[in-house]
Formats: C-alpha cells, structure tokens, sequence
C-alpha cells in the first residue's frame, strides 16, 4: 500500500515538488536529494491506511526535510567556524598593554591567516572576507556581489576548510596556530 502511494505521489507531483525544494533550499541539486528523502521518508513512515490529504502530506513531509537539510547546513557551518584556529587578534583587548614577544607572535598569526586566506581564489576570498572581517550577513553579502544566498554559504565553507585545513595540522600547543608553514 505504502508503495503504491509513493508511487503515485511521485508520478503526480515530482516536478512541483523540485520547485518547492528549489525554493527552500536554493539549490537544485541539494533539493533532487532531499526530494529523495522525501520519498524515503514516506516510505518508511506512512501508516498502513489511506492518507486524506495526499499533497498536504507530501509537502509537510519535504518543509520537513528541507528544515533538517537546512539546519545540517548551518551546524557544518558553526563546526567548521569552530574548528578554526584563532588566529585573528582580538579587538577588544587590542588596546591593553602587550608583551613584545605576545605582540612579536600575533603578527606573525596574523601574517600566516593573511597568507592562508589569500590562497583562496578570488570571489571566495572576497565572500569570506566581507562576512569574518566586515561582519556582514549572508543576505547582505548576496545582495552587495549580485550572486545567490546559497552561493555565499559554499563560498564561506570552502574557506572555511581551506583554512582549518591549512591552519588546523600542526598546531602548537596553545598558541592555537601552526608552528610553521604546514605546506
């Protein structure tokens, strides 16, 4: 029965379905696979008996899943950003008296994340940049480069790894950033 329905539901509603994911999620591809766990879903779940209300089931079920994708995305995001060493100097307490070695090392952090962030390619850099250094917002930053929400969110992860990747190997034991050139 369960199959049957599924079945039915994806012949009927598959296409509209896309666009409502495409909507949600703002990218294609990421709403072909929650399209996916959609169907799963309802595989696994639906009741023995008759659904009333089809078309209300199958979309309640895809803000369902598009809610998780969405929140999986953001929870990447958050570890990734907590994964990252702290290399930047804290502005707050910028103005309280440093020691020359102190200051001697948080040049040299800063120096070693300018370098890794100027690896990134361009518009990455750029998109990382207006959101770590200028604070602006995911929406913000789309709107100021003419590009998607989305494609800010993948130019921010990129970097992201790319510098816990650059940064996060070897790191010293509680400076928080690499002794040396990782490369």
């Amino acid at each position: 029965m369960r199959r049957l329905l599924v079945d039915g539901l994806f012949r009927q509603h598959n296409s509209g379905l896309l666009r409502f994911l495409v909507r949600r999620l703002g990218c294609r591809d990421r709403a072909a696979d929650a399209a996916q766990e959609v169907y799963l879903r309802l595989l696994r779940f639906a009741g023995p008996g008759p659904v009333r209300h089809e078309t209300s089931y199958l979309y309640t079920a895809a803000a369902n899943v598009a809610a998780d994708v969405a929140r999986a995305r953001r929870a990447e995001e958050k570890r990734a950003v907590a994964d990252l060493p702290d290399c930047l100097p804290d502005p707050a307490g910028a103005a309280e008296a440093v020691r020359p070695d102190d200051a001697a090392a948080a040049r040299q952090r800063v120096r070693l994340m300018q370098a890794v962030v100027d690896e990134l390619p361009p518009r990455c850099r750029e998109v990382f940049l207006l959101n770590k250094v200028d604070g602006l917002s995911h929406g913000e930053i789309a709107q100021r480069l003419g590009i998607s929400r989305n494609m800010v969110e993948k130019h921010i992860i990129k970097a992201l790894l790319h510098c816990r990747r650059r940064l996060g190997d070897g790191l010293d034991g509680g400076a928080g950033c690499p002794a040396g050139d990782p490369s």
